[in-house]
């Protein structure tokens, strides 16, 4: 071999060992940076158990979506359904009977350690305190949890739902003054008809649940109003583009104010 093509043979061979150093630096790097995203996203993520003190399944899982809306990036929202109850709670004495349940879902619920808050998703909060009382993570009921959002800015409110049991509906007055909103509490307007054939039909529920909304703000002054019941979250999304005032979501002011206590303990 001439000295000519000696010394073209070694040019061309160092110029590959440099372009194969800068290759292989960059994907050894990316390799790397996997490896750190992996060990990163190994670390347990943070979960919301959601509790529905009634045994309707469908239900659980459209506020569980609903809750999911609100927690995204901070938490995980897990399932929880009372079997042992009725498929919707509509007396007093429903969500005396819902409360033990709600309590032993809580409390299996508070054992994984995973578990940074929980939520009781049924309007009349069953087992709420009593649950607080049983674990060392912090419990929001979605019925409080609404109270709060609805009254904000010294907001007058109403209620709209479609369980027509007088002593439940005296309770709604009776939580709005033990939380302080009695001055702003406008009453409840109620659909007509059997409840539990009317959260069978969206079609019919949002038409009914639409006319109680506009009794409640033409009749009774509301500036916003609560969807009086977990289960009628999603008719509430329905029909907000018809209303100027905010139809308040229980649900989702239940997680975000689980998603606020999270942030907060960090």
């Amino acid at each position: 071999m001439t000295q000519a093509r000696l010394h073209s043979s070694r040019l061309k061979l160092a110029t590959c060992c440099l372009l194969g150093a800068f290759l292989v630096t960059p994907l050894a790097q990316a390799n790397q940076d996997e490896t750190n995203q992996a060990t990163s996203g190994s670390s347990p993520v943070k979960t919301i158990a959601l509790i529905n003190p009634n045994s309707n399944t469908e239900s659980t899982r459209s506020m569980a979506d609903l809750a999911r809306l609100e927690t995204r990036g901070v938490a995980e929202v897990v399932e929880r359904t009372n079997r042992d109850a009725p498929p919707l709670l509509t007396t007093p004495q429903d969500m005396i009977d819902a409360a033990p349940g709600v309590v032993a879902l809580g409390v299996e619920a508070a054992r994984d350690n995973n578990v940074a808050a929980i939520i009781v998703s049924a309007f009349s909060d069953p087992g709420l305190e009593e649950l607080r009382e049983s674990v060392d993570i912090p419990v929001f009921g979605i019925g409080e949890e609404v109270f709060h959002e609805a009254a904000r800015d010294n907001r007058e409110f109403g209620i709209v739902t479609v369980t027509p049991d007088e002593a439940l509906i005296d309770s709604f007055r009776q939580k709005a003054a033990s939380l302080g909103y009695e001055q702003l509490y406008r009453g409840v307007r109620v659909t007509p008809g059997d409840p539990t054939e009317l959260v069978q039909s969206p079609d019919k529920l949002d038409a009914a649940l639409a006319e109680a909304v506009k009794e409640s703000v033409e009749e009774d002054g509301a500036q916003a109003v609560i969807m009086g019941g977990g289960p009628l979250s999603a008719s509430a999304l329905r029909l907000q583009p018809q209303f100027d005032v905010p139809l308040v979501v229980a649900v989702k002011a239940a997680a975000r104010a689980a998603v606020e206590a999270i942030q907060t303990a960090e």
